[in-house]
């Protein structure tokens, strides 16, 4: 089975799309590079490095320092599909941070993003 074209698709084609879901309500630039950063362990200059390379999505987790061990706490659906459920692992970690940023736009306080 051939892999989903969001693997090979670079984070920073996506990354500007997720700035402007948050700017359009109110959030800031940095607050998505704080939840990439917790999620993945990148810390600034990795993820601009990351960024600037045009890495893709597939390679960037792969590669992530560290993955948040929290991060099996961010339940609920995310493009009509349980992230509970999504048994791929690079898949479930796309989504997941989907769902972060979905929740950063929704207004969510960045403590209870963050699963603190």
């Amino acid at each position: 089975m051939a892999k989903h074209r969001i693997y090979t698709t670079s984070v920073a084609s996506v990354y500007p799309h997720y700035v402007t879901k948050a700017e359009k309500k109110g959030r800031t630039k940095s607050e998505v590079d704080e939840i990439i950063r917790w999620l993945t362990g990148y810390n600034q200059e990795n993820l601009e490095e990351v960024l600037d390379k045009k890495t893709d999505f597939e390679t960037f987790f792969a590669d992530a320092p560290q993955l948040n061990s929290s991060r099996a706490l961010i339940k609920g659906v995310i493009c009509g599909v349980r992230l509970e459920e999504i048994e791929e692992p690079t898949m479930r970690e796309i989504r997941y941070l989907d769902k972060l940023i979905d929740e950063l736009a929704k207004g969510k306080a960045m403590e209870k993003i963050l699963r603190k």
